[in-house]
C-alpha cells in the first residue's frame, strides 16, 4: 500500500475516533449507555476502515500488475531492438568480408 493511502487510511480513522469520542462526551447519555454507543461505533469505524484498507490494497495490487506490465513489455521491445542491432551489424560485416 503506498504511504498516501496509509496516511489517508490512519488520518481518516483518527479522525473518525476522535469526533466520535468528542460527540459521546459532550452527549446528555448514561455511562453505559454512552459506553455502548461508544463501542457500536467503534465496531462501525474499524468495519469501515477495513474496507477502506482492503479496497487501497486491491487498487495498489492493479497498479502494480500494469506497471510491470508496461515496464516488462518496454524491457521486451528493448531486447528485441538490441537483437536486431546486432544481426543488422553482423550481416554488415559479413557482406564487407
Amino acid at each position: 500500500m503506498s504511504r498516501r493511502v496509509e496516511y489517508f487510511v490512519i488520518g481518516t480513522v483518527t479522525g473518525v475516533a476522535i469526533g466520535i469520542v468528542i460527540g459521546l462526551l459532550v452527549a446528555p447519555d448514561s455511562g453505559a449507555r454512552t459506553r455502548h454507543r461508544l463501542a457500536e461505533e467503534a465496531r462501525r469505524v474499524a468495519e469501515a476502515a477495513r474496507i477502506v484498507a482492503e479496497r487501497a490494497e486491491r487498487t495498489a495490487e492493479v497498479l502494480g500488475e500494469r506497471v510491470d506490465h508496461y515496464f516488462g513489455r518496454d524491457e521486451e521491445v528493448a531486447w528485441r531492438k538490441v537483437r536486431e542491432i546486432r544481426e543488422g551489424v553482423q550481416r554488415y560485416t559479413e557482406a564487407q568480408v
